[in-house]
């Protein structure tokens, strides 16, 4: 099996699938630009929660700035100790679940009170910070390579290539 086939095989996006065409998963893993993508490859081909959860947390810090509340920084903090074998699984839940009750109280919020703008504001939003999202999956898929990357490729080849390892 090619790596290609692979990722149609777990229904990997048709733009992933396109940019990784004819490409091996070393490659890929070298040169994605796109960290959300890396991510979602690592949990598809089943690294382990400890190492992926290292990565998301460490990308989620790179918008740390942006994070209003208590919860959600906590969350981010707790999943790098988790990864790093610093915090128990229990408080890894712990602070997934204040944070989704803090995003939940603020999605409710601000749908309630912006329903009027939402969809401009969205727009305006994303116009403007699309240099900086650009400049954030790659940051991201950066720091994928540093901390998931080898376990990535291991993980890939060992299931499209069973026998040559």
């Amino acid at each position: 099996m090619t790596f290609t086939e692979y990722l149609k095989s777990i229904n990997a996006c048709s733009d992933a699938v396109e940019w990784a065409a004819n490409k091996t998963v070393e490659e890929v893993v070298a040169t994605c630009h796109r960290g959300d993508w890396l991510l979602w490859l690592a949990s598809k081909c089943d690294i382990g929660l400890q190492p992926l959860t290292l990565a998301k947390g460490h990308c989620a810090n790179t918008v740390r700035h942006l994070l209003k509340d208590d919860r959600s920084i906590k969350a981010v903090d707790t999943a790098i100790a988790f990864g790093e074998g610093r915090a128990t699984r229990e408080e890894l839940d712990a602070a997934y679940a204040a944070a989704y009750a803090a995003a939940y109280a603020a999605a409710y919020a601000a749908a309630y009170a912006y329903a009027a703008y939402a969809a401009a504001a969205a727009d305006a939003y994303y116009d403007a910070d699309a240099a900086a999202a650009i400049e954030n999956r790659l940051q991201a898929a950066d720091i994928c390579r540093k901390y998931i990357g080898d376990l990535i490729i291991q993980k890939v080849n060992s299931i499209i290539n069973p026998t040559q390892l």
